[in-house]
Parts: C-alpha cells; structure tokens; sequence
C-alpha cells in the first residue's frame, strides 16, 4: 500500500461532525500498518480553510439560534429527493475550488466525509477533474437526508441496518452501504462507575444529573436548572456548559443558592467519564451525544431538538426505550423524578443494547480494505 494519505473532511457545525472524524482518525492510527499512513483531518468550515465557508457557518449558527422554524422549512425542502441534491449541489458548487486547494494540497488517497458540504464538493472536484482518490462518507445521524445522496462516493457508512437497507431501496448498491453504528471515542466506556464518580468529583450516593448542550452550550439549560429546582430528590447536578462562557457564569450563580450539589465545567474533553458517573443525561439530541451515552449506558431525558436531524434522532432514542422525550409544555421536574425512581433499569438496559462500542474500529477496517484495493 506504501504511504498512503488519508485525509477526513469535517465542517465545525456542532460538535457532532468533529468527534466523528477524530474518533476515525484514532481508530485508524490503531489499525495494523498505520505508521505507513498519513492521516490528516481539516475542517472545512474553518476561516483559515476558506473565509466564505466560515462565513456561511456562521449565517447558519445565527440562523439556528434566532429563527429555528427557517432551518425546519430548509430541512424539509433538502430532505425531498430532489430538493436535496439541489441544494447540496449548490453548495458544491460554491465549495469546489476551495476542495481543489486542498486536493492538491494533501493529494489523498482516500477523502473521508463526515459532513455532506465536503461530500459534495469532493464529489464533484473529482468529476470534474478525474481525481484518482476513493471517497467515503460518514453519516453522522440516527436518519436518513437525502442531501447525503451523491451517487459517486465509493464507500457510505450509516448508523443502522435500517438506514442502509432505505438507501438500498433509494438505488444505492448495498455492497456499498456499511451499518456500522457512528463511530465514538472510547476513552471512558470499560470505566467503573464508581472510579468514574471519584474522577468527576462526587461523593456520596445522590443521584446524579448531567447536562449538556454540545460544544456550543446551545439548549435552553438555564430553563433546566431553574425546572431541576422543582425536583425534591436532592441531586448531583454535573452541567457542561461547553464554549457559552455567560451560562457558565449564570450557572455557578445558581449553584451557589441551589438545594441540590451543582458542579460547573465549560468545554471539557473528560464528558465520557462525567457520562460514566451520571444517572441521567438531560440534552438535545445530537446524535454523536445519543452515541456516547449509549454506549455509557446512560438513560436520557431529551429536549429541544433542532427541527429535522435531531428531531430523528430523539424518535430514534425514545423508540429504543433509551430516551424520554420532553415535548413542549410537559413539565422536567416530574420527568426527572419518574426516570430517576422508576425506569433507570430498563432504561440502562435499553441503551446499552443500542450501543455499537466497535463503530470507528469497524469503519477504519473498511477503509483500510479500501486503501489496499487502490
């Protein structure tokens, strides 16, 4: 295979997407032969890759935060057959040449997408140029979007058997489709609960609460701490308050006067552990999150999904019996109670029975098959 060049293409929107990529990058850098590869990972939204991409980012994040119901009406207009290559076409189209900079620049042997803007712009780089890489892409969500659909990527990596089995009836070769699971880092899974309480800092037996709202702190989680008030348990409440330096702030204020123990972090890489010691997950439903709490064993209590992806993602959890949705109007404070004092059993069952702990080794395999094919 000699040097080969592997290069994982990933866009800054949400957390989700860059988690995907390192935990490919880890499991591949473990695989048999790795020191032969050079892997290399670049965000695609980043300013330093492109200023129009980082401005479009953030048009989206603002769009995300303000106007919620524009991003609903543009998921449904992708997610139809046509409506979705369309506008992953037109967003091809403005990315290519900053796509071909990077080819030329990396020149991989393999381009691995875990998000659809560079799968589309890697798509038609090489239709376009006749690029001689293989192309993969990671779907980085519990359902199918059609904005994903490029007929020529050479290797699709899919949540479930149920997801390739739909892109199967879509038109896609099934040889070409993996249910892998999403791939996660498992620097805390085989961690003892016990061990992982002592490393977050807890004492004694409450039960305890994590909550998050990715990188972003996105979430209305001051509503949450205000609702988790009404929860006369008294609880251990670990709040991950991500890049949102003012909820960090408003958060400690809190802790301060609250009848429950409220402990506070900003961006932390130590989530899988604060996972392993929690009873309870309260967030939105990103799937890279839902992945990791599986895995866990961690039973959620979700809200506020982002209309389209993350509103998939939550029917998939609650379906699995891992998740309790909260719909707009149901009060937390008995949610919280119930879960807490009823249905953690089943609930930690259901999520560890959705785990798919082998997703990024099982993903580097297939990848590294394909790099020998070449």
């Amino acid at each position: 295979m000699g040097h080969a060049r592997i290069l994982i293409l990933t866009a800054s929107i949400g957390a989700g997407h860059t988690r995907a990529a390192e935990a490919i990058r880890a499991a591949l850098k473990a695989q048999p032969g790795a020191a032969e590869q050079r892997i290399d990972v670049v965000d695609f939204m980043s300013r330093e890759v492109s200023i129009i991409h980082y401005l479009m980012k953030r048009i989206y994040l603002t769009m995300l935060r303000f106007v919620p119901n524009l991003y609903d009406v543009f998921f449904h207009i992708a997610g139809k057959k046509a409506g979705g290559g369309a506008v992953r076409a037109a967003f091809a189209w403005v990315m290519v040449r900053t796509m071909g900079r990077i080819i030329r620049t990396y020149q991989p042997d393999l381009v691995v997408a875990t998000h659809p803007f560079p799968e589309g712009a890697a798509a038609l780089w090489r239709e376009q140029h006749g690029g001689s890489f293989a192309l993969a892409a990671l779907l980085t969500d519990y359902a199918l979007h059609a904005i994903w659909f490029v007929r020529s990527v050479d290797a699709y990596f899919v949540a479930t058997e149920t997801m390739a089995d739909e892109m199967a009836a879509c038109g896609f070769d099934r040889k070409c489709i993996h249910a892998t699971g999403i791939p996660i880092t498992l620097m805390a899974s085989r961690l003892a609960r016990r061990e992982a309480q002592v490393q977050a800092g807890l004492s004694g037996d409450r039960p305890t609460v994590l909550l998050m709202g990715g990188g972003l702190g996105l979430g209305d989680m001051e509503a949450t701490l205000a609702a988790l008030e009404q929860v006369q348990l008294r609880l251990s409440v670990l709040v991950v308050a991500g890049h949102n330096a003012a909820l960090e702030e408003r958060a400690r204020a809190r802790a301060a006067h609250s009848h429950h123990a409220i402990s506070v972090r900003g961006y932390t890489h130590d989530v899988p552990v604060l996972m392993r010691a929690a009873d309870l997950l309260i967030t939105k439903p990103g799937a890279l999150t839902i992945s990791e709490a599986f895995a866990a064993g961690l039973p959620l209590l979700l809200h506020d999904p982002i209309p389209g992806p993350e509103t998939e993602n939550a029917v998939y959890a609650t379906r699995c019996g891992a998740a309790v949705w909260l719909h707009p109007g149901e009060r937390m404070a008995p949610a919280v109670e119930d879960i807490l004092t009823h249905r953690l059993p089943a609930m930690r069952r259901a999520a560890r029975d959705c785990a798919r702990e082998e997703a990024a080794q099982r993903v580097a395999e297939i990848l590294t098959e394909m790099l020998q094919r070449k």
